[in-house]
């Protein structure tokens, strides 16, 4: 595994970018700023070489204006409305970055944390990560592991592991945003994507849900069968005029296997995601080019593993709460390949 300096912060802290090498079929690096995975090359149908996720080339595009690319997010990836929540007859309120509401753990998530990297052989890094109580208004000291594992066989593991010595909630998720014809080259409108869920999750004018689990039979937001994803984006849907386009949450149907999958008819790459987590959220960077990235609208996408936005104020949802003598346990794989 190869390690190198990636830059240093501001209060003179060295942040680490970590190689790891699967073979021909998949090289990643990691950062230790955020967990984030950086780089991701894989091949297409002939065998090419190329990076299919957005990142940047510096630590200070990381500093000064990533909407979130690559990072690990938590302590609650997705959105808490009203930034507060209560548990256990408790009010317990959040940091409101996106007034009124918090999104991705408060203006200092774990993507703006530097993790302490333990190496093991080429293939696999744990990342960890102590979050002490009250941190950006959440309960409880959070200690957190997470392990990033290559394999000969294209997929990317990634293990979230967290303890807490108090009653907490936490949603942890990878936000890597994919251009499976290679990052920078063009929109993923002609991407194919299929998802296992029958069922999505509608949102309020703040993309907060409603609380209903509604059908996508239907609706443009029908994947249980392959379908180009510009197909539908611009479709008369009251639901897309709130996201600008796909930014929802999709239930996964009950059972395991691949939940989601993507496919790029010209470079033939295959995107597989299996996961733990009840729900993804399905994101066609709508809002890209609006934020300083040297990206335009839908040029990537995010399949976030995760539960359920809004979990701690909806207890119809699954529960997110973490409590002691508990121990958290996730796994998502993203497994890469191309058109047989």
């Amino acid at each position: 595994m190869r390690k190198e300096r990636f830059g240093t912060l501001s209060s003179g802290q060295a942040v680490e970018r970590f190689t790891l090498d699967g073979g021909d079929r998949l090289r990643i690096a990691v950062l230790t700023y955020g967990g984030i995975i950086q780089a991701i090359e894989t091949p297409d149908a002939s065998g090419r070489m190329a990076g299919v996720a957005l990142g940047f080339d510096t630590l200070d595009g990381y500093l000064e204006r990533s909407p979130y690319f690559g990072a690990l997010v938590g302590r609650y990836a997705n959105r808490i409305g009203g930034a507060a929540f209560t548990l256990d007859g408790t009010a317990r309120v959040l940091a409101p970055n996106v007034p009124p509401d918090t999104l991705h753990g408060g203006w200092q998530g774990f993507d703006k944390r530097v993790w302490d990297a333990e190496p093991d052989g080429d293939r696999s890094l744990a990342l960890s990560y102590v979050s002490p109580d009250g941190e950006e208004g959440y309960p409880g000291t959070l200690g957190v592991r997470v392990v990033y594992t290559v394999t000969p066989q294209g997929e990317l593991r990634i293990e979230y592991r967290a303890t807490t010595d108090a009653p907490t909630v936490l949603n942890l998720t990878n936000h890597s945003y994919f251009n499976l014809a290679g990052a920078g080259e063009g929109d993923v409108l002609d991407h194919v994507l299929t998802i296992d869920a029958d069922h999505y999750l509608p949102e309020d004018e703040r993309q907060i849900p409603t609380g209903e689990v509604a059908p996508v039979a239907g609706t443009p937001f029908d994947f249980t069968r392959p379908h180009r994803i510009g197909e539908r984006i611009g479709a008369d849907h009251p639901q897309l005029r709130v996201g600008k386009g796909y930014d929802h949450c999709w239930v996964f149907n009950d059972g395991d296997g691949v939940r989601a999958r993507v496919e790029e008819p010209t470079s033939g790459r295959v995107l597989e995601v299996l996961t733990t987590e009840p729900g993804v959220q399905f994101y066609t960077g709508n809002m890209l080019g609006t934020d300083g990235t040297p990206y335009a609208p839908y040029a990537a996408l995010c399949l976030e593993a995760q539960h359920f936005p809004d979990s701690p104020n909806r207890p119809e949802f699954p529960s997110t709460v973490l409590r002691p003598g508990e121990e958290f346990v996730s796994v998502t794989t993203y497994r890469f390949g191309t058109v047989a």
